[in-house]
């Protein structure tokens, strides 16, 4: 068991997610989301919120319910182990200032692909990771730190945190299609206030801009596909005014 104490660590679980996503090896897997069944247990301190009855102190499942569904139908996975490792790999990632909760020391992942085999069998993948298998990796950017939460050559995960009271300039990007699911709640995007729990896709060449206009870090998990490319970030000089949003999905 990671993490300082030998007490047996609580659990919360959430089962029977079912989402449908790109998973798979084969052409017609690679066009067409397929459902697919997901489990997760979460272990982790439960004492401070059972005392306090505060919802920062433990995890908010309705919010995770969403990212996961977030993280699963905006990748692109060839293997149910790679998306396991993601999931594995977001619940297990140190809490953000805006978004705050209790550091989960272990996670069981359990995901199966339902018509895969035509009913014949359900392939399913189980695992279980401790956070010690994921450090992580934080770059520095001009406008605070990204978080690189998983990668592929198919796509990465990713949580941009944003500095207090900082833009992350307008740009596009010419090689790779993005997703981003809104974290905090005090972003402007476009120019405009946006909600946590808003997901916008952004194509290729479309402009987008943030700023956090508070004075603690505000995040976003970012899903690019391919994975990032450095070079294919480009700043561009569009006036805020211009700038539009695509149709938003909310995912909690």
């Amino acid at each position: 068991m990671s993490g300082a104490s030998t007490r047996q660590l609580d659990r919360l679980s959430l089962r029977g997610m079912r989402f449908d996503c790109i998973v798979g090896l084969f052409d017609f897997e690679r066009n067409t989301p397929q459902p697919v069944e997901l489990d997760v247990t979460l272990h982790f301190d439960t004492r401070a919120a059972a005392h306090h009855g505060r919802l920062v102190q433990t995890v908010d499942y309705s919010r995770l319910l969403g990212e996961l569904r977030f993280i699963l139908t905006a990748s692109r996975f060839r293997l149910l182990e790679s998306a396991a490792e993601a999931v594995a790999a977001w619940i297990l990632a140190p809490p953000s200032a805006d978004v705050p909760r209790p550091q989960v020391e272990e996670v069981d992942v359990q995901l199966s692909k339902l018509v895969a085999l035509s009913g014949a069998a359900v392939p399913t993948l189980e695992i279980h990771r401790t956070r010690s298998d994921f450090p992580m990796k934080t770059e520095t950017k001009s406008f605070g730190f990204v978080d690189v939460v998983f990668e592929t050559r198919e796509c990465g995960v990713y949580r941009e945190r944003i500095a207090p009271k900082t833009v992350l300039p307008t740009h596009v990007h010419h090689h790779l299609d993005e997703s981003e699911l809104v974290l905090g709640n005090g972003f402007l995007l476009q120019g405009q206030p946006v909600a946590a729990g808003l997901a916008h896709s952004w194509p290729r060449g479309f402009p987008h801009r943030y700023e956090n206009i508070t004075d603690i870090e505000q995040s976003f998990l970012c899903i690019d596909r391919p994975a990032f490319i450095p070079t294919d970030e480009v700043e561009v000089d569009v006036p805020i005014a211009q700038l539009t949003r695509p149709e938003p999905v909310r995912f909690f």
